[in-house]
């Protein structure tokens, strides 16, 4: 132990308590010492966030115009090379910085400023201006920016060219692609209409090579004064479509401005879609933006002048008379307001019917209506809609239409009609809506009203199952496992007890008379559902008939790829689609004078090509809803069969067609709703999720070939 205790010496201690002490007093020092060192880290987090993400500077842009009311408009201003652009130019520009500079939120941030183009009125200028501003001061510019700034001299002395009257600044926002997308003025263009002259313009390289990556193009577009500028795209193949894909924007104005946007377009369109589009005064703008991803052919477009229209509207008296949106079927205009007043005779009651309606605006619900719309009644109407009826309970009527400064559509055509209204419809049955329809279609099973009021209140006859909801359907519609009713009534006492099978028809039978050689359900299908080798049986209704006359008990033997009949009928004509015309020049139902058509394989050889002698249209085809759009073409000359000709192959009368089994549409035309028109082409299809447009989801489309003749088993539903 006093080893362990050497050399270490303990002292006396002066004043126990004074030691005591000691501790604490050093805890506070540190304590104290650890508070100073958080405000400083918190103080260097401040600095931090203020200085590298409160205060970062934020680049932006705006594109707007201005316009000045005591200028007049020179041909020189058209071209930015011109000694007159750059004088008018560098007076503009200084009005827009001390407009910027005499406002708080606007001037301290203010970078640049390019005076891009004049036009006429009397002068717009147009212009971008870049900003950098720190980020918490960003919401405060853009709600500056935003505002209409109606600054003019006379409220601002100090401004420098008091020579030039400002009416108004406006600037948006610039596309944010755009803004992106790299300046090359090697891709803008410049373009003046010609007095009866069509002016055209394409895509750089179109058509031998496609345009290039991560461009901007612009192409102004100009007319006279007093004119218009009709512009149409003959050709469009680019991107498809996404929130960043390659992109063309029309504006109606010289500067790229959302608030001026008439179109946006991407992906690729069929020639003979619809493309054209008006402006309001004489200039237009065509911008082309593209990413770093893909390359496309691009587009080939043109433009033409027209005087511009001065009036349209008005009032239209008469018992009957059409009246359209300016320029229909092109795209109306923007900026555009046009009142119709509608005169009949005293007695009579007017009616208007809208054969085409497309007022639709991105992004606008069809609830609201709040851009461009048609007024009747004090109710406002836009959307894509089918044919509808708006009546009057007078000999009057008044029709609004208006359109905002942005996006445009095709328009209306619509006609109106003079009534009695104690009979609306002579000879026809009225629907809710105002429409007209034959009294055949009512309490058919079909909704021929867009409202479904020709199917309601319906008497049903004793070939027609009452739905619950009041509706009459085809008796043969029950127990086929489709909800035809809407409220599946007609599936609803379908069911079989286990020991039983449950026909085609809804008749139960117990399951050992299934596939014992007998018809016990009454239409066969205990019997042609039997997954047996096909043998030779006595011909009945549902059994399947050879060419030779033999009959076999298969199911659907056609095209299986095996031999049920000796004779192999069972599997002839079932090559490609022998029947498609491979070209054609379609529009039977639109009335084309001598169309031709084409059949033979893809490589030219063996081609036949005939003319058409005749035309017969179902007599209940409606050219806008294209309900019954089906035509007999009869030939001038007959076609010789081949190998790669053949009639058309329609499935036996037998054949059976459960829901969820798989069909295949052939022809020419989009492969999916909504789509581009393609060759022709075959795609399958299923029974029971095959849609078709303006048809509620209660009324599926139906393949019943056994009981109809060739109007109704293609009836286009």
């Amino acid at each position: 132990m006093n080893n362990l205790e050497e050399g270490v010496e303990f002292l006396p201690a002066m004043n126990s308590k004074k030691m005591e002490k000691r501790g604490p007093k050093r805890c506070v020092v540190v304590g104290i010492a650890l508070v100073v060192s958080l405000l400083v880290s918190l103080v260097v987090g401040l600095l931090v966030w203020h200085f590298k993400f409160r205060n970062a500077p934020v680049r932006k842009a705006f594109n707007g115009n201005l316009r000045i009311l005591n200028w007049e408009f020179l041909d020189a201003y058209e071209n930015s090379s011109s000694p007159e652009f750059a004088v008018l130019a560098r007076k503009v520009k200084s009005t827009v910085e001390d407009i910027y500079r005499s406002h708080a939120d606007i001037g301290p941030y203010h970078k640049e400023t390019a005076i891009t183009a004049f036009s006429e009125g009397s002068v717009i200028a147009y212009y971008w201006s870049e900003f950098v501003v720190p980020a918490y001061r960003e919401q405060a510019l853009d709600q500056a920016m935003s505002e209409k700034q109606n600054l003019v001299q006379r409220l601002n002395p100090r401004l420098r060219n008091p020579a030039l009257r400002v009416a108004e600044v406006v600037a948006f926002p610039v596309d944010p692609q755009i803004a992106r997308s790299a300046r090359d003025n090697s891709c803008i263009f410049a373009l003046h209409a010609k007095e009866g002259e069509v002016t055209s313009f394409t895509t750089p390289g179109f058509p031998n090579r496609p345009y290039p990556n991560n461009a901007l193009c612009y192409w102004a577009l100009r007319a006279d004064a007093n004119h218009v500028i009709s512009l149409t795209f003959k050709t469009l193949d680019l991107e498809q479509c996404t929130d960043r894909s390659d992109y063309v924007k029309v504006y109606n104005s010289l500067s790229p401005v959302e608030h001026d946007a008439m179109v946006r377009l991407c992906g690729n369109y069929a020639p003979t879609y619809n493309l054209t589009f008006l402006s309001a005064q004489n200039v237009m703008l065509v911008a082309l933006v593209t990413n770093k991803e893909g390359r496309y052919p691009g587009f080939k477009a043109e433009f033409f002048q027209l005087p511009k229209m001065k009036a349209c509207g008005g009032t239209l008296k008469g018992e009957s008379g059409t009246f359209t949106t300016p320029y229909y079927p092109a795209h109306y205009p923007p900026t555009t307001h046009r009142v119709w007043s509608v005169q009949v005779p005293s007695k009579q009651n007017v009616k208007v019917r809208f054969n085409m309606f497309f007022v639709l605006e991105p992004g606008i619900p069809v609830s609201s209506c709040t851009k461009d719309y048609v007024a009747i009644n004090g109710t406002r109407y836009c959307g894509e809609r089918t044919q509808f009826v708006v009546a009057s309970s007078n000999s009057k009527i008044q029709v609004q239409f208006h359109s905002d400064a942005s996006y445009t559509d095709t328009g209306f055509s619509a006609e109106y009609l003079s009534y009695d209204s104690s009979d609306p419809c002579p000879g026809k049955f009225a629907c809710n809506t105002g429409r007209c329809i034959d009294t055949a279609m009512r309490c058919d099973g079909w909704l021929d009203c867009t409202d479904g009021s020709d199917e309601r209140g319906c008497t049903c006859t004793e070939e027609q199952f009452k739905c619950q909801n009041g509706w009459c359907k085809p008796k043969f519609w029950v127990c086929d496992t489709v909800n035809d009713c809407g409220d599946n009534s007609d599936e609803l006492k379908c069911s079989c007890s286990e020991e039983s099978f449950k026909c085609d028809n809804g008749k139960c039978i117990p399951a050992t008379q299934k596939c014992d050689g007998s018809d016990d359900c009454g239409d066969g299908s205990d019997e042609g559902s039997c997954n047996r080798a096909a043998v030779k049986v006595s011909c009945k209704d549902y059994t399947y008939k050879c060419r030779s006359g033999d009959c076999i008990s298969k199911q659907n033997p056609e095209c299986d790829g095996e031999k049920d009949c000796e004779d192999n009928s069972d599997e002839d004509n079932c090559s490609e689609c022998p029947w498609v015309a491979r070209e054609g020049f379609c529009g039977c139902q639109r009335g084309l004078s001598a169309p031709r058509l084409a059949w033979g394989d893809r490589s030219g050889s063996n081609v036949q090509a005939r003319a058409v002698k005749r035309i017969t249209t179902h007599p209940s085809f409606n050219d806008y809803t294209y309900d019954y759009d089906i035509a007999v073409l009869e030939l001038q000359e007959p076609v010789t069969f081949s190998s790669v000709v053949k009639p058309i192959c329609l499935p036996d009368a037998t054949h059976n067609f459960p829901a969820g089994k798989d069909l295949w549409v052939t022809g020419w035309g989009a492969t999916v709703e909504g789509g581009h028109p393609a060759a022709s082409a075959a795609l399958p299809v299923d029974v029971t999720t095959l849609g078709w447009p303006h048809l509620p989801e209660a009324t599926p489309l139906r393949f019943s070939l056994r009981r109809e003749n060739i109007w109704d088993r293609l009836r286009s539903r």
